[in-house]
Order: structure tokens, then C-alpha cells, then sequence
């Protein structure tokens, strides 16, 4: 029997990794969902290869230009995730929700219910309604698997191991500044800046790479999702981008997970369990690198975002995504050549701070609209008051 399973943002580079994985399988798979945002040509695509019958697009002008399409009259075209049970009669096998930013958060706490597994590529959603996330999770009895390769990387180290966690360490390439001298920062553009030297990613996370802001937001989803303290998760910068993570154990032992630069790794292993016996195409391992790993501590000077991880709270709170928002605006401003490079980093950190926003580490969000609202509003502080 096939199994059956859905695509949040397929057309995005983790949803496109994802079909060419499945269509090397296609006939153990039926694909009953697909979403994207604005590029309804390349979802329609997929429609009509795989044979999918339900489509969501959100954004307005792209659902038209789908709707008007005459060649479509066959498929169930949405605008939003509102008629999920019209679709789902029952559980899917597996879904990946890979919509980027504050907007998957929502598709993705309505979704859970729907499927036996969910793998989860929303960083913003596991950094700002964790909580509503465990909580739908644990009520529908719903496996998760995360799908960034840090955080794969450790849950796969840590299943079926009881051992009692020491540190958790995430490397970090440093992007493209890493051997950059400090007092030449000021001077770094935007052609520089999205110049990453290991990995192909969108503009807004290669910029994040770049500020280690990303870091930052991964240790927030390691202390979410392995409900472990800030205190006992640690950066190190590793060049080569070839391990992900390293798990130390009170028992004096130490795993090293390692695998190629390469996202199909870690979205191949949510899909199959090791039951499957299923293997992917890849390269020999890489002994020059295991070699010269160049592991080393964070320089603060050069990344001074990675200092934001001792301001925030222990429990989930609001504060986060005040601290998501606020990076987004800044970010999109460098994106537009508005504000420096070096901006991005003294503003947020200076926005942060302040007592308006301060007090929200003491609300832990109850709904998804709370973090929706306050989401608006950081996004309008910012373009009115600092930049």
C-alpha cells in the first residue's frame, strides 16, 4: 500500500529535495498535498506529474491565476489551510511542512492532527509556538522528526540512547567572514554577504549564516525540541560544514554526526526509517575533512549576536519572537542595501533590549494569534523607529 503524504511549501528548495527523493520511489508514495505560497506555475507542475488532486495556494494574485487556469478544473484548489478535514478523511503517513517564516507556523499546528508524522523545516515555528507545537503533538499521538541538519544530526544520535546529556554542541561554518579581520567588516556588502561558501540557500537565511543569527535561533529550537538549558548547548565554528552536531554524555562518551553538505541527507532519513532499508547516493567518506575539522570557539567581536542567546528566557515565551520578527525587518532592510551590514547586529540588539519588549519573556503564548499579533507590530516598530 502506498503511503500517503503531504508537501507544505513544495515549492521551496527543502520541498523540491523532498520530491526528487520520492520520485525515485514514486510507486511506494501518493503525494494527497501540495502547497505554496506565490509560484502556482511550478505547483502546478507537480500537480500534474505526481497526480495531486489538492492544492493551497496562499498568496491572492497567484490563487486567481490558478483558479483561471482552464487546465485545472480537475483539481481542488485552496487559498488557505481552513478545509484541511475536507481532505485529510484520515491520517497521512508523513508531512513535511517547509513553509519559511512566521506564516508556517499556523498551517503547521493545524496540520499535526492529520498525520502520523510530521518533519518540521519551519524554524520560526518550533522557535516561537514550540509549546502549541508539543501540545498538539502529544494530543493526536503525532511522531516528529526535525529536519535542519543540526538538529537532525542530533535526534538521530540520541535515538535509543537513555545516557544522560552533558552538552549539546552546533556547529557553525561561520559563512563567508569567518577568516574576515574584524576592523574590515564595516566594509562588507551585500554581494559579499550572500556569498556562502558551503551551502545554496535562500538570500534571508544566507544573510543569517552570515550575522550567525541562524546559530542563535538553532540553539533556541535544540533547547525546544530536546528540552535541554540554554547552559548545556554550546556554538563552535567549523569551516568545512561537515559535522553537524556533537552530542557529550555524562558517561564520558562522545558522539560525532557528519555527513555531506548536502539537505537531501537528512530529508531522506525523515522520510524512511532504518527499517526501510532504503539507501541514498552518497559520496565516499570524506577523510581529508575528519582530518582537519578546524573546530573553534566563537569569536564574539566578529558575531556579536551569538550574545542574545544569554538575554533570553528559559521557558517559552513571546520574547522570541520579538527576537524573529525584529531579525526578519533588519534583515530584509540589508536585503535592500538600507542599512549596513554591521547594522543588522546593533540594531536588533539594541531594539531588544528595550523595556517595551522586554517584559514579553514573562508571557508564554496560549494561541497562535498572539504571536501573529505581535509579530505585526515588532515588524512596524522596526520600519518606524529604527531603520
Amino acid at each position: 500500500m502506498k503511503k500517503k503524504i503531504a508537501i507544505l511549501g513544495s515549492t521551496g528548495s527543502i520541498g523540491k529535495n523532498l520530491i526528487d527523493i520520492i520520485d525515485k520511489d514514486k510507486k511506494n508514495f501518493e503525494i494527497i498535498l501540495l502547497s505554496a505560497n506565490k509560484n502556482y506555475l511550478e505547483l502546478l507542475r507537480q500537480a500534474k506529474k505526481y497526480k495531486v488532486k489538492n492544492l493551497v495556494i496562499t498568496n491572492n494574485k497567484s490563487y486567481e491565476a490558478l483558479k483561471k487556469n482552464n487546465k485545472i478544473k480537475k483539481y481542488n484548489i485552496y487559498n488557505d489551510f481552513e478545509n484541511l478535514n475536507k481532505i485529510f478523511k484520515k491520517k497521512a503517513d508523513y508531512i513535511m511542512s517547509a513553509i519559511t517564516g512566521i506564516e508556517g507556523l499556523s498551517p503547521t499546528v493545524k496540520i499535526i492532527k492529520h498525520t502520523k508524522k510530521i518533519a518540521i523545516a519551519n524554524k520560526e515555528a518550533i522557535i516561537c509556538g514550540w509549546n502549541l507545537i508539543l501540545k498538539e503533538l502529544k494530543k493526536n499521538n503525532t511522531q516528529f522528526i526535525p529536519v535542519d541538519s543540526e538538529h537532525f544530526s542530533i535526534w538521530y544520535g540520541l535515538k535509543n540512547n537513555d545516557d544522560l546529556i552533558n552538552k549539546l554542541i552546533l556547529t557553525a561554518s561561520g559563512g563567508p567572514f569567518i577568516d574576515l579581520p574584524f576592523n574590515m567588516f564595516k566594509k562588507i556588502n551585500l554581494k559579499q554577504a550572500l556569498k556562502h561558501p558551503n551551502w545554496k540557500m535562500g538570500k534571508k537565511i544566507t544573510i543569517d549564516s552570515a550575522t550567525m543569527m541562524n546559530k542563535v535561533f538553532e540553539v533556541i529550537e535544540a533547547k525546544n525540541i530536546f528540552n535541554i538549558n540554554y547552559e548545556n548547548i554550546h556554538i563552535v565554528t567549523h569551516p568545512k560544514s561537515y559535522v553537524h552536531s556533537i552530542i557529550s554524555f555524562e558517561n564520558g562518551l562522545i558522539k560525532i554526526i557528519a555527513h555531506d553538505t548536502n539537505m537531501k541527507i537528512p530529508i531522506f532519513n525523515t522520510l524512511y526509517s532504518y527499517k526501510n532499508k532504503k539507501k541514498i547516493d552518497i559520496k565516499n567518506i570524506d577523510f581529508k575533512k575528519l582530518n582537519n575539522l578546524d573546530i573553534k570557539k566563537i569569536n564574539f567581536k566578529k558575531f556579536p549576536l551569538v550574545k542574545i542567546l544569554k538575554m533570553l528566557p528559559k521557558k517559552n515565551s513571546l520574547y522570541e519572537t520579538v527576537l524573529v520578527s525584529a531579525n526578519d525587518e533588519l534583515v530584509n532592510a540589508f536585503l535592500q542595501n538600507k542599512i549596513k551590514f554591521t547594522d543588522i547586529s546593533k540594531k536588533l540588539i539594541q531594539f531588544i533590549k528595550k523595556n517595551e519588549f522586554k517584559k514579553y519573556k514573562s508571557i508564554t503564548p496560549s494561541k497562535i494569534q498572539q504571536i501573529l499579533d505581535l509579530n505585526e507590530y515588532v515588524r512596524f516598530n522596526i520600519n518606524t523607529k529604527s531603520i
